[in-house]
């Protein structure tokens, strides 16, 4: 090919990729230029929204802050006009730091819990007088039963059986039912009384007897020398015997007397919580021990802690226990032992429950072979229509009743009185 035509090939050849290309790195710019122009107007934009935003909050205008240099396109384009931004607002005064608030005094202290109220317990002279009337179930056997039978016109031997049908349902006992109504027959025929004001005197006589008014009933509560009289309260589950503990510790207090008790029911969760709460009521210290702990060790410390502090009594509440369970019984045998080693026990109280009647004895009878009871409270007279069991078992076992419980009341424990005892169940 001669060399004129190659030229004007390559010339034509390059006019053509010219032409093609030209536009297109045209196109490129124009649209490098469009970009350009879009990210200055989104920046110019975004500098007027930081300046309101500025002002509203920080009070710093966004306006003097430099803006970011921007590589100049190839071809710039005249900007579009754009208003004015508002000139820059003045910062506010930096706020005011607040003040250090003032050191707070002491805090004040919390209020001391009020400490239980000491109660006054009733005084213990005269309250089976006042107390008579809770023995009206009892009363409507003896006071109505019997002295309907002596109201007859005449005694005869039906009569006479009938009266002592109704002595021994009253649960006074076999022999002591046939001691009673052979004197009152004999002092009737004797003395030829036949009115029933009269035989009911006689009857009245008969049951004081009976009752052995000669017997001490007091509680053996006074201080020897240095040690103060230990009284140990014994008896069956469900007796009430927690609670009588706690209703003789306020017989004791109001008849001058202090007290320490000693929680040694150790196998009944509730039972250390119950005695510190009657002791509390009174102002008495209570000893006790753990949980499930050796009661022998509990009555132990609460006799040493009586002779520190030179109290006048320390009254000791035992485990209830069944009399059949020869292990418990031994245990109870225990704590009398090892609280004699302090000196000697003044006082074994049996509480045993008057609605029980005659099973109440048998209950009485082992315990006295354990640990030699010396007096029996018995509770809950007020709820049985059977008040001869305290003929029964004074006559049977030859044990004086010293207290009787007439209610659930902190105050209705009263010292026996026969004569009061036998006015009440007689009625007026």
């Amino acid at each position: 090919m001669p060399a004129s035509e190659f030229w004007l090939l390559l010339a034509f050849g390059l006019l053509m990729v010219a032409a093609f290309y030209v536009p297109a790195l045209r196109g490129r710019s124009r649209e490098r230029t469009r970009q350009r122009e879009r990210l200055e107007r989104e920046r110019l934009e975004r500098e007027r929204l930081e300046r309101e935003a500025g002002q509203t909050s920080t009070g710093t205008s966004l306006a003097e802050r430099a803006a970011p240099e921007v590589e100049a396109p190839d071809v710039v384009a005249p900007p579009e006009k754009i208003a004015p931004s508002a000139p820059p607002a003045p910062a506010p005064a930096p706020p005011t730091p607040p003040s250090a608030p003032a050191p707070a005094g002491p805090a004040p202290a919390a209020p001391a819990p009020a400490a239980p109220e000491i109660e006054t317990p009733a005084p213990t002279a005269g309250r089976l007088v006042r107390l008579r009337a809770r023995l009206s179930k009892s009363q409507n056997l003896f006071g109505k039963g019997l002295l309907a039978l002596l109201s007859r016109d005449k005694l005869d031997e039906e009569t006479w059986e009938e009266i002592e049908e109704t002595l021994i349902s009253a649960d006074v006992g076999v022999e002591p039912t046939r001691q009673i109504v052979e004197g009152l027959r004999e002092r009737a025929r004797v003395l030829g009384t036949a009115s029933a004001t009269d035989l009911r005197g006689l009857l009245a006589e008969e049951l004081v007897k009976a009752l052995d008014p000669n017997a001490d009933r007091t509680l053996k509560a006074t201080p020897q020398g240095d040690l103060p009289a230990v009284l140990l309260v014994v008896g069956v589950n469900g007796s009430g015997k927690t609670t009588t503990c706690g209703k003789i510790a306020r017989v004791l207090v109001a008849d001058g007397r202090s007290v320490v008790l000693g929680a040694a029911d150790t196998f009944r969760a509730a039972a250390a919580e119950q005695l510190a709460t009657w002791a509390g009521r009174v102002g008495a210290e209570v000893v006790r021990g753990p949980e499930g702990g050796d009661p022998a060790a509990v009555a132990f410390d609460a006799v040493r802690r009586g002779i520190d502090t030179r109290v006048d009594t320390v009254l000791i509440d035992t485990a209830g226990r069944l009399q059949n369970k020869v292990g418990l019984m031994d245990e109870l045998g225990k704590v009398k032992r090892v609280v004699e080693k302090h000196g000697p026990v003044a006082e074994t109280l049996l509480v045993l429950d008057a609605t029980t009647g005659q099973n109440g004895l048998e209950q009485a009878r082992v315990f006295t072979e354990v640990v030699n009871v010396t007096g029996v409270v018995l509770t809950k007279l007020d709820g049985t229509a059977k008040g001869g069991i305290v003929i029964a078992v004074q006559r049977k076992l030859g044990i004086a009743v010293k207290l009787v419980g007439l209610g659930e009341g902190p105050d209705d424990l009263a010292p026996f009185e026969p004569r009061a005892f036998v006015d009440a169940l007689l009625g007026d």
